[in-house]
């Protein structure tokens, strides 16, 4: 019996895809469940898995091809199972150089082969770190890093020489590329800043880490009491949390925050829905979910669909200050940074304290000066004196 393999059902606000690369070739055996390709969309990776058993007989769309929804992609036949396991042992006089070279002939994220090809490095040569053995953006970082004096001798450019190559966008940088630039023209963003003492936050965790990740499983982080100062701020100041729609403003009666996370392809943000409702565990557990499943490639559309306001944290790599931009169609993002040491003045006295610059950039159309500067305000304090979030101060 030939059946259909077909692109799996896309959301509201997905209305294509590109295919990434055939994992099985015309004549192949394939289980079922086995996944067959992925489908690269503008917010995640799809896999396509085989509804059958049986012997994959046609192509019908070839890798890099754009697909839709319900498209008919391949064809398996359900009856040839067994005849497809005897040519699979057929090939026994492979040459020993061969061999090697098929098994490493490694599927690369996207990400992953952008950065190789700006590297010269060879993903076939790499064992890859992800699931199944695709080679992750980090496994080509780490190999561009390795000295290359047990290297072939490399090949000499001519002097002069100005090599440049042009690489298309992935989707989701494409995607992105897009909603940054319509976020800019779209809104009148304005970014105030303020500054926080960590010290009371990290005396906290240092404190409570330890119990804290025997009883709940999870290691106790800086983000989750972000996330809770602002929902504490948010509910003071419910304006931040709102969004433009039209001639309207929609204020949300939830909160459903955003925390950007890097992944191999590229910035996602994740929502932490009702994030009111969560407990400290409850958030930090649901941020090393959502890590994984970005390193994955496993974030669901529905884990990227919606929020009211963002969290954004360019310290991890360093960024003393920046300017985030609003992710529409919310109307304000919070930007954490690095924490440094730095003298301060307490009570006439200068002391030295970890200190860290704090950004909120929001939509002047809808949010005054004064409601973005006591929100930030809000979130400061909160952070400061970590008992206000448990006496709702």
């Amino acid at each position: 019996m030939i059946i259909d393999v077909k692109v799996p059902m896309l959301s509201e606000s997905v209305s294509e895809g590109t295919l990434l690369e055939w994992k099985k070739k015309v004549g192949e055996a394939v289980a079922r469940d086995e996944i067959l390709i992925d489908i690269e969309t503008d917010k995640v990776v799809l896999e396509v898995p085989s509804p059958q058993a049986g012997v994959l007989v046609e192509i019908v769309a070839q890798d890099g091809e754009t697909v839709v929804a319900d498209q008919v992609l391949a064809r398996i036949d359900t009856a040839a199972t067994a005849a497809a396991e005897a040519p699979a042992a057929a090939p026994a006089e492979a040459t020993p150089a061969a061999a090697p070279a098929a098994a490493q002939n490694n599927a690369a994220m996207p990400a992953a082969a952008k950065l190789a090809a700006e590297t010269g490095v060879d993903v076939n040569a790499l064992q890859g770190s992800g699931r199944d053995g695709r080679v992750l953006k980090e496994d080509v970082q780490n190999a561009a890093a390795k000295p290359a004096a047990a290297a072939a001798p490399a090949v000499a450019l001519p002097a002069g020489a100005r090599p440049e190559e042009r690489v298309p966008m992935s989707r989701l940088r494409a995607r992105v590329a897009e909603r940054l630039l319509a976020s800019q023209q779209e809104n009148a963003i304005l970014t105030t800043f303020n500054e926080v003492n960590m010290k009371p936050i990290m005396d906290l965790r240092a404190k409570y880490k330890d119990k804290f990740e025997k009883e709940h499983g999870v290691k106790l982080g800086f983000m989750s009491f972000f996330v809770k100062s602002a929902v504490a701020a948010l509910k003071k100041y419910p304006v931040v949390n709102a969004s433009v729609d039209g001639k309207d403003i929609v204020y949300h009666g939830y909160f459903d925050i955003g925390i950007a996370i890097g992944s191999p392809r590229g910035l996602v943000v994740p929502i932490l829905r009702d994030a009111d409702q969560m407990s400290i565990a409850d958030i930090e557990q649901a941020i090393v979910d959502y890590a994984k499943k970005a390193k994955d490639g496993k974030i669901a559309i529905e884990d990227l669909t919606g929020g009211t306001f963002s969290i954004t944290n360019g310290g991890t790599f360093g960024s003393m200050m920046s300017t985030p931009i609003i992710n529409p169609p919310q109307s304000a993002i919070l930007g954490m940074h690095a924490t440094k040491e730095r003298a301060v003045v307490e009570n006439g006295q200068v002391v030295v304290r970890p200190m860290m610059y704090l950004a909120l950039s929001y939509d002047h159309r809808i949010i005054d000066g004064r409601e973005a500067v006591l929100t930030l305000v809000a979130i400061k304090d909160a952070l400061e004196d970590p008992a206000r979030l448990l006496l709702d101060l």
